[in-house]
């Protein structure tokens, strides 16, 4: 179930990384006063009861820069296109502080979607965080996926990340940027249905951290969430098989801050910090319209 109970490791930390003698790797998630609850972001077929754990003593990171550019990558940076790994100069940690007022300048540029009705009445800035809402197949993936390849030669870079769908669904949004040209400006960043839980609730971290470094570096950035849903249901079910207590509707108590700390750094940088911004357009599927159920309206909160 892609966890893992460990006794008698008093100096852990939340978010270090620990080894298992079988090679596996995971992520200290949950502090208890017996035992530590660990996120498994390796899982070989030797984790046993029993073995043995040990510091690996840093904290997670992926590896961001350029080289990403054009290439499909897991939320620890492995390459999934079949080519060899990226190499990386640079490494950011997934979870970071999002950058405070006197760093943040104010939004006066557009970002053009290609969608002409959304240009026109609600236009999007350049550092901000709009919501894209709506049921099941009703075009909220396109949607974002114009507004990634209307990006080519407008010096804007983007981060497409897929959480929790199925392999056919990965293979066609891929393919579409690919006859777009658009994979020339554009990271893929995938946890597939059948991935860890673990690393479905990592990816959006990852993929911001990745849009973050360069927003420093003075670029802008555009980052696609498709989508929120099935990231909390992911941590959802990471904090139930860690015998959190469940709240509204199931979800944790900290379900909010888990997505407000993640699009709280998007936002556009002062000159005098680098200048770059960061442009997030999450997605939440409603059923049957219901907006004021519990995801969709922290969401709706969350955003500009």
């Amino acid at each position: 179930d892609g966890i893992a109970w460990i006794r008698g490791l008093p100096s852990a930390r939340l978010d270090e990384l620990i080894g298992f003698a079988d090679g596996s790797t995971g992520l200290v998630f949950q502090l208890g006063k017996e035992l530590l609850g660990a996120i498994l972001l390796s899982q070989k077929h030797g984790v046993t009861a029993g073995m043995s754990v040990t510091h690996i003593g840093r904290r997670l990171e992926v590896g961001v820069g350029e080289s990403l550019l054009g290439r499909v990558v897991d939320p620890l940076g492995s390459p999934l296109d079949g080519l060899p790994a990226p190499e990386f100069r640079e490494f950011r940690c997934l979870e970071a502080a999002a950058p405070p007022i006197v760093e943040r300048d104010l939004v006066n540029e557009p970002l053009y979607t290609g969608c002409k009705i959304v240009d026109s009445l609600i236009p999007i800035g350049k550092g901000q965080r709009q919501l894209i809402i709506g049921d099941d197949s009703v075009g909220k993936s396109s949607l974002a996926l114009d507004a990634v390849i209307n990006q080519r030669d407008r010096n804007v870079l983007c981060v497409v990340v897929l959480i929790g769908l199925p392999r056919s669904s990965v293979a066609g949004t891929i393919e579409a940027l690919r006859q777009a040209n658009a994979l020339d400006y554009t990271v893929v960043m995938v946890a597939e249905a059948n991935a860890l839980p673990g690393f479905r609730y990592l990816a959006p971290f990852a993929g911001c951290a990745i849009a973050e470094h360069w927003m420093r570096a003075g670029h802008n950035t555009l980052i696609i969430y498709d989508d929120l849903t099935r990231h909390a249901q992911s941590y959802r079910e990471l904090s139930l098989l860690l015998q959190r207590p469940p709240g509204r509707e199931a979800y944790p108590g900290d379900i909010f801050y888990l997505h407000s700390r993640l699009l709280e750094r998007s936002t556009v940088l002062a000159p005098q910090y680098g200048g770059g911004s960061m442009t997030a357009l999450p997605i939440i599927e409603t059923r049957q319209g219901e907006l004021s159920a519990y995801i969709p309206t922290n969401l709706i909160s969350i955003t500009d």
